[in-house]
Protein backbone atom coordinates (compact mmCIF):
# COMPACT_ATOMS: atom_id res chain seq x y z
CA UNK A 1 0.00 0.00 0.00
CA UNK A 2 1.66 3.54 -1.10
CA UNK A 3 0.65 6.44 0.83
CA UNK A 4 1.44 9.85 -0.27
CA UNK A 5 3.96 12.27 1.38
CA UNK A 6 2.45 15.17 2.47
CA UNK A 7 5.11 18.10 2.46
CA UNK A 8 4.64 21.25 4.68
CA UNK A 9 5.62 24.52 2.35
CA UNK A 10 7.46 27.02 4.55
CA UNK A 11 4.77 30.30 4.86
CA UNK A 12 5.71 33.80 3.96
CA UNK A 13 6.39 34.73 7.87
CA UNK A 14 8.58 31.93 8.92
CA UNK A 15 12.06 33.37 7.39
CA UNK A 16 11.00 36.88 9.35
CA UNK A 17 9.93 34.25 12.26
CA UNK A 18 13.44 32.65 11.92
CA UNK A 19 15.29 35.93 11.59
CA UNK A 20 14.04 36.97 14.75
CA UNK A 21 14.78 34.00 16.52
CA UNK A 22 18.73 35.21 16.24
CA UNK A 23 18.41 39.00 16.52
CA UNK A 24 16.44 38.83 19.84
CA UNK A 25 19.00 36.61 21.52
CA UNK A 26 21.77 38.28 20.05
CA UNK A 27 20.44 41.59 21.45
CA UNK A 28 20.07 40.00 24.53
CA UNK A 29 23.45 38.82 24.71
CA UNK A 30 24.92 42.29 23.57
CA UNK A 31 23.11 44.15 26.14
CA UNK A 32 24.79 41.84 28.59
CA UNK A 33 28.00 41.95 27.50
CA UNK A 34 27.86 45.97 27.27
CA UNK A 35 26.89 46.17 31.10
CA UNK A 36 28.64 43.26 32.35
CA UNK A 37 32.04 44.61 33.63
CA UNK A 38 30.17 47.15 35.21
CA UNK A 39 28.54 44.83 37.64
CA UNK A 40 31.22 41.84 37.80
CA UNK A 41 34.42 41.70 39.33
CA UNK A 42 38.03 41.97 37.96
CA UNK A 43 38.58 37.95 37.91
CA UNK A 44 34.87 37.71 36.02
CA UNK A 45 35.88 40.33 33.57
CA UNK A 46 38.97 38.80 32.57
CA UNK A 47 37.53 35.54 31.68
CA UNK A 48 34.95 37.51 29.24
CA UNK A 49 37.52 39.45 28.10
CA UNK A 50 39.21 35.93 27.20
CA UNK A 51 36.20 34.53 25.62
CA UNK A 52 35.62 37.70 23.28
CA UNK A 53 39.41 36.58 22.10
CA UNK A 54 38.04 33.54 21.19
CA UNK A 55 35.45 34.52 19.60
CA UNK A 56 37.28 36.74 17.23
CA UNK A 57 39.97 33.54 16.70
CA UNK A 58 36.98 31.29 16.10
CA UNK A 59 35.85 33.23 13.54
CA UNK A 60 38.80 33.97 11.46
CA UNK A 61 39.17 29.92 11.45
CA UNK A 62 35.45 29.69 11.08
CA UNK A 63 36.21 31.51 7.43
CA UNK A 64 38.76 28.95 6.28
CA UNK A 65 37.08 25.74 7.81
CA UNK A 66 33.14 26.58 7.64
CA UNK A 67 33.01 28.94 4.75
CA UNK A 68 36.12 27.13 2.78
CA UNK A 69 35.81 23.96 4.11
CA UNK A 70 39.82 24.07 4.62
CA UNK A 71 41.40 22.34 7.79
CA UNK A 72 43.61 24.33 9.41
CA UNK A 73 45.15 22.94 12.43
CA UNK A 74 48.00 25.65 12.66
CA UNK A 75 45.65 28.40 13.12
CA UNK A 76 47.62 29.83 16.12
CA UNK A 77 50.32 30.49 13.54
CA UNK A 78 48.87 33.60 12.31
CA UNK A 79 47.73 34.99 15.76
CA UNK A 80 51.54 34.49 16.80
CA UNK A 81 52.23 36.53 13.50
CA UNK A 82 50.00 39.37 14.33
CA UNK A 83 51.36 39.47 18.21
CA UNK A 84 54.96 39.48 17.22
CA UNK A 85 54.94 42.14 14.66
CA UNK A 86 53.26 43.84 16.67
CA UNK A 87 55.26 43.51 19.75
CA UNK A 88 58.84 43.80 18.31
CA UNK A 89 57.37 47.48 16.29
CA UNK A 90 56.17 48.84 19.63
CA UNK A 91 58.60 47.47 22.07
CA UNK A 92 62.18 47.55 19.90
CA UNK A 93 61.24 50.40 17.37
CA UNK A 94 58.69 52.59 19.19
CA UNK A 95 55.73 52.45 16.59
CA UNK A 96 52.68 53.58 17.73
CA UNK A 97 50.18 50.99 18.43
CA UNK A 98 47.78 51.40 15.44
CA UNK A 99 49.70 51.78 12.75
CA UNK A 100 51.38 48.34 13.92
CA UNK A 101 47.66 46.68 12.62
CA UNK A 102 48.32 46.99 8.76
CA UNK A 103 51.90 45.63 9.11
CA UNK A 104 50.90 42.82 10.84
CA UNK A 105 47.76 42.38 8.17
CA UNK A 106 50.48 42.41 5.47
CA UNK A 107 52.63 40.34 7.30
CA UNK A 108 49.67 37.52 7.82
CA UNK A 109 49.03 37.98 4.56
CA UNK A 110 52.19 37.42 2.89
CA UNK A 111 52.66 33.88 4.94
CA UNK A 112 49.24 33.31 4.16
CA UNK A 113 50.34 33.50 0.46
CA UNK A 114 53.78 31.88 0.78
CA UNK A 115 51.81 28.98 2.64
CA UNK A 116 48.46 29.16 0.91
CA UNK A 117 49.73 29.47 -2.57
CA UNK A 118 51.70 25.68 -3.50
CA UNK A 119 49.41 23.65 -0.48
CA UNK A 120 45.77 24.47 -1.23
CA UNK A 121 46.01 22.45 -4.44
CA UNK A 122 46.61 19.44 -1.69
CA UNK A 123 43.76 17.57 -0.38
CA UNK A 124 42.56 19.04 2.62
CA UNK A 125 44.48 16.02 4.85
CA UNK A 126 47.23 17.01 3.21
CA UNK A 127 46.51 20.62 3.87
CA UNK A 128 46.07 19.56 7.94
CA UNK A 129 49.32 18.18 7.69
CA UNK A 130 51.16 21.44 6.41
CA UNK A 131 49.25 23.89 8.02
CA UNK A 132 50.48 21.86 11.20
CA UNK A 133 53.77 22.03 10.15
CA UNK A 134 53.47 25.64 9.54
CA UNK A 135 52.41 26.20 12.99
CA UNK A 136 55.16 24.31 14.63
CA UNK A 137 57.55 26.31 12.25
CA UNK A 138 56.43 29.80 13.30
CA UNK A 139 56.74 28.69 17.14
CA UNK A 140 59.95 27.31 16.98
CA UNK A 141 61.44 30.25 14.88
CA UNK A 142 60.01 32.69 17.55
CA UNK A 143 61.72 30.69 19.88
CA UNK A 144 65.28 30.78 18.95
CA UNK A 145 65.23 34.30 17.06
CA UNK A 146 66.83 37.56 19.29
CA UNK A 147 64.57 40.10 18.00
CA UNK A 148 61.03 38.06 19.75
CA UNK A 149 62.99 37.47 22.54
CA UNK A 150 63.97 34.05 22.48
CA UNK A 151 62.29 31.27 24.92
CA UNK A 152 61.89 34.17 27.30
CA UNK A 153 59.18 35.96 24.94
CA UNK A 154 58.92 39.25 24.05
CA UNK A 155 58.39 41.93 26.88
CA UNK A 156 58.02 45.94 27.17
CA UNK A 157 55.55 45.73 24.98
CA UNK A 158 53.36 49.23 24.99
CA UNK A 159 49.76 49.68 25.61
CA UNK A 160 47.26 51.32 23.10
CA UNK A 161 46.27 54.58 23.10
CA UNK A 162 43.02 56.60 21.90
CA UNK A 163 42.59 60.46 21.88
CA UNK A 164 45.01 60.34 24.84
CA UNK A 165 43.39 57.46 26.86
CA UNK A 166 45.89 55.13 27.55
CA UNK A 167 43.93 51.29 27.53
CA UNK A 168 45.46 50.11 31.05
CA UNK A 169 42.70 48.16 33.20
CA UNK A 170 40.93 45.07 31.97
CA UNK A 171 37.87 46.65 32.03
CA UNK A 172 39.07 48.96 28.97
CA UNK A 173 40.62 45.85 27.25
CA UNK A 174 36.84 43.86 27.69
CA UNK A 175 35.38 46.99 25.86
CA UNK A 176 37.86 46.55 22.77
CA UNK A 177 37.79 43.10 22.22
CA UNK A 178 34.35 43.57 22.14
CA UNK A 179 34.46 45.91 19.65
CA UNK A 180 36.83 43.99 17.40
CA UNK A 181 34.11 40.76 18.41
CA UNK A 182 31.03 42.61 16.56
CA UNK A 183 33.31 44.30 14.05
CA UNK A 184 34.84 40.64 13.16
CA UNK A 185 31.17 39.40 12.91
CA UNK A 186 30.04 42.13 10.95
CA UNK A 187 32.63 41.99 8.42
CA UNK A 188 32.29 37.69 8.09
CA UNK A 189 28.05 38.05 7.78
CA UNK A 190 29.13 40.57 5.37
CA UNK A 191 31.31 38.30 3.08
CA UNK A 192 29.27 35.52 4.00
CA UNK A 193 25.96 36.81 2.00
CA UNK A 194 28.64 38.39 -1.05
CA UNK A 195 29.15 36.36 -4.34
CA UNK A 196 32.83 35.66 -2.50
CA UNK A 197 31.09 34.11 0.15
CA UNK A 198 28.82 32.10 -2.05
CA UNK A 199 31.56 30.81 -4.17
CA UNK A 200 33.12 29.32 -0.83
CA UNK A 201 30.25 27.69 -0.27
CA UNK A 202 30.08 25.98 -3.47
CA UNK A 203 34.09 25.21 -3.11
CA UNK A 204 32.93 23.45 0.07
CA UNK A 205 30.43 20.95 -0.80
CA UNK A 206 31.23 20.45 -4.34
CA UNK A 207 34.41 21.34 -5.93
CA UNK A 208 34.22 19.54 -9.45
CA UNK A 209 30.16 21.53 -9.78
CA UNK A 210 32.01 25.05 -8.52
CA UNK A 211 34.95 24.79 -11.02
CA UNK A 212 31.66 24.04 -13.62
CA UNK A 213 30.05 27.31 -13.15
CA UNK A 214 33.56 28.82 -13.36
CA UNK A 215 34.95 29.52 -10.02
CA UNK A 216 38.92 29.10 -9.53
CA UNK A 217 38.70 26.87 -6.92
CA UNK A 218 41.94 27.88 -5.92
CA UNK A 219 41.56 31.52 -6.09
CA UNK A 220 38.55 31.29 -3.98
CA UNK A 221 40.50 28.90 -1.28
CA UNK A 222 43.47 31.33 -1.13
CA UNK A 223 41.12 34.24 -0.32
CA UNK A 224 39.29 32.56 2.46
CA UNK A 225 42.35 31.17 3.49
CA UNK A 226 43.79 35.22 3.81
CA UNK A 227 41.00 36.45 4.72
CA UNK A 228 41.02 33.99 8.05
CA UNK A 229 44.98 35.18 8.52
CA UNK A 230 44.50 38.55 8.51
CA UNK A 231 41.51 38.28 11.15
CA UNK A 232 43.77 35.96 13.48
CA UNK A 233 46.69 38.83 12.93
CA UNK A 234 44.98 41.51 13.94
CA UNK A 235 43.45 39.70 17.75
CA UNK A 236 47.17 38.82 17.67
CA UNK A 237 48.27 42.92 17.90
CA UNK A 238 45.33 43.01 20.70
CA UNK A 239 46.09 40.03 22.73
CA UNK A 240 49.91 41.13 22.46
CA UNK A 241 49.29 45.06 23.58
CA UNK A 242 46.57 43.26 26.23
CA UNK A 243 49.24 40.92 27.91
CA UNK A 244 52.42 43.32 27.44
CA UNK A 245 54.69 40.12 27.25
CA UNK A 246 54.06 37.67 24.75
CA UNK A 247 56.03 34.00 24.61
CA UNK A 248 56.09 30.89 21.93
CA UNK A 249 54.42 28.97 24.50
CA UNK A 250 51.05 31.24 24.23
CA UNK A 251 50.65 30.06 20.27
CA UNK A 252 51.33 26.18 20.44
CA UNK A 253 49.59 23.60 18.67
CA UNK A 254 46.63 23.20 21.86
CA UNK A 255 45.82 26.34 21.00
CA UNK A 256 44.88 25.71 17.41
CA UNK A 257 43.17 22.88 18.73
CA UNK A 258 41.38 24.93 21.19
CA UNK A 259 40.08 27.51 18.47
CA UNK A 260 39.10 24.71 15.91
CA UNK A 261 36.99 23.10 18.41
CA UNK A 262 35.34 25.91 19.07
CA UNK A 263 34.46 26.23 15.64
CA UNK A 264 33.23 22.61 15.19
CA UNK A 265 31.64 22.87 18.50
CA UNK A 266 29.22 25.66 17.42
CA UNK A 267 28.45 24.77 14.15
CA UNK A 268 30.94 25.54 11.43
CA UNK A 269 29.46 28.04 8.78
CA UNK A 270 27.19 29.22 11.11
CA UNK A 271 28.41 32.83 12.69
CA UNK A 272 26.18 32.70 16.30
CA UNK A 273 27.02 28.91 16.40
CA UNK A 274 31.04 29.63 15.95
CA UNK A 275 30.31 32.27 18.79
CA UNK A 276 28.49 29.96 21.03
CA UNK A 277 31.27 27.42 20.63
CA UNK A 278 34.09 29.93 21.34
CA UNK A 279 32.39 31.13 24.25
CA UNK A 280 31.70 27.86 25.49
CA UNK A 281 35.81 26.86 25.04
CA UNK A 282 36.67 29.71 26.60
CA UNK A 283 34.52 29.51 29.79
CA UNK A 284 34.28 25.59 30.88
CA UNK A 285 37.69 25.34 31.94
CA UNK A 286 36.92 28.61 34.09
CA UNK A 287 33.38 26.95 35.05
CA UNK A 288 34.88 23.23 36.23
CA UNK A 289 37.84 25.04 37.74
CA UNK A 290 36.39 23.10 41.19
CA UNK A 291 37.69 20.49 40.24
CA UNK A 292 41.10 21.06 40.72
CA UNK A 293 43.73 18.68 38.96
CA UNK A 294 40.69 16.40 36.67
CA UNK A 295 39.80 19.94 35.09
CA UNK A 296 40.95 18.74 31.97
CA UNK A 297 39.48 15.20 32.11
CA UNK A 298 35.91 16.75 33.03
CA UNK A 299 36.25 19.13 30.52
CA UNK A 300 37.21 16.67 27.59
CA UNK A 301 34.21 14.35 28.76
CA UNK A 302 31.81 17.48 28.72
CA UNK A 303 32.71 18.58 25.11
CA UNK A 304 32.58 15.03 24.23
CA UNK A 305 29.02 14.78 25.88
CA UNK A 306 28.06 17.69 23.65
CA UNK A 307 29.66 16.19 20.80
CA UNK A 308 27.34 13.23 21.23
CA UNK A 309 23.89 14.40 21.56
CA UNK A 310 25.25 17.46 19.18
CA UNK A 311 27.21 16.22 16.38
CA UNK A 312 26.81 19.11 13.85
CA UNK A 313 27.44 21.76 16.68
CA UNK A 314 25.64 23.62 18.82
CA UNK A 315 24.17 26.04 16.20
CA UNK A 316 24.32 23.87 12.96
CA UNK A 317 24.37 25.46 9.46
CA UNK A 318 20.66 24.99 8.04
CA UNK A 319 21.56 25.33 4.83
CA UNK A 320 23.06 22.08 4.19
Amino acid sequence: MMTDEVRTMPTAGQPQLMRWSVVLPGLAALTCALVLPQFANAYVTEVATTALLYVVLCLGLNVVVGYAGLLDLGYAAFFAVGAYTSGILTAEFGFNFWLTIPVAMVAACVAGIIIGAPTLRLRSDYLAIVTLGFGEIVRIIARNLDITGGASGLIGIERPEIFGFRLMQVQHFYYAFLVLALLTAFVCLSVERSRMGRAWFYVRYDEDAAAGIGINRVTAKLQAYMMGAVIASVAGCFYAAKMTAISPESFTFNQSLLILLGVVLGGMGRIPGVVLGAVLVALLPEVLRGAGTYRPLVTAVALLAIMLFRPNGLWPDKRV
